[in-house]
């Protein structure tokens, strides 16, 4: 859906694909495309994934982004992310990625820290549902 702020109309989404740190992680930019699983530890379950779903919400409605999608998959995390002209999608991943290791470190026993790499992809309205589609199929990308 096309939104605007007082100067400008925009439909900008963002599908964001990061990991945990672990020890040998392959480059998280080939995870949507390739999906190879095999230096990736399944860290991102139970309780930490019901937390960390939470906790993108909040950081989502903090910062005045919609949360379209999201997937905490074991060994990596999924999110597709609208957003304002004026937010640079380093940014938002930024935030993301920083605020939620904050919080979700302040709040609980465990420890989640994220590598520094991620991938981004920009989606405008006609891939908006392919991508929506394909978090929503929780395929293991």
């Amino acid at each position: 859906m096309v939104k605007s702020t007082r100067h400008a109309k925009y439909e900008l989404y963002y599908h964001i694909v990061f990991v945990p740190k672990s020890g040998g992680i392959e480059d998280p930019a080939d995870l949507a495309e390739q999906g190879s699983a095999q230096y990736r530890r399944s860290q991102l379950t139970g309780k930490t994934k019901e937390r960390l779903e939470t906790i993108f919400v909040e950081i989502c409605e903090d910062k005045g982004l919609e949360l379209a999608e999201s997937e905490v998959m074991p060994d990596h995390v999924h999110l597709f992310i609208g957003s304002p002209p004026k937010n640079a999608p380093s940014l938002i991943v930024n935030w993301v990625k920083g605020i939620s290791a904050r919080k979700y470190n302040q709040r609980y026993d465990d420890r989640v820290k994220w590598t520094r790499s991620y991938y981004v992809g920009t989606a405008g309205s006609a891939s908006k549902g392919a991508v929506e589609q394909y978090i929503k199929g929780g395929s293991d990308a």
